[in-house]
């Protein structure tokens, strides 16, 4: 199977939901928090790390449990986009685009 490149939407989102889940383990070990999501201490350092920017649900859903996270507040927080950032293929221009 071919895996498609991800799109740069794709790497911010996998992006935010790392930090999402660092700032929720908060002082809890990676080990401890993997072990008990049933996932390997491996994928939830790469997940967290954003080097997995489109980790499956059910692994996600496992993080969020164990963290006391809802997938609704995971969603919402993942899917919010940067301030000032324009999604590449909105339409949107710059104030630069449009005066060059």
């Amino acid at each position: 199977m071919v895996r498609l490149p991800l799109t740069p939407e794709e790497v911010e989102r996998g992006q935010r939901l790392g930090a999402l889940l660092r700032r929720a383990r908060g002082e809890r070990s990676m080990l401890e928090t993997a072990l008990d999501a049933r996932v390997s201490p491996e994928t939830l350092r790469k997940i967290e790390s954003g080097r997995v920017a489109t980790p499956a649900f059910p692994t996600i859903a496992a993080i969020a449990d164990v963290l006391g996270l809802s997938l609704d507040a995971v969603w919402a927080e993942i899917n919010q986009p940067d301030p000032g950032v324009v999604p590449a293929g909105s339409g949107h221009r710059t104030r630069e685009q449009l005066t060059s």
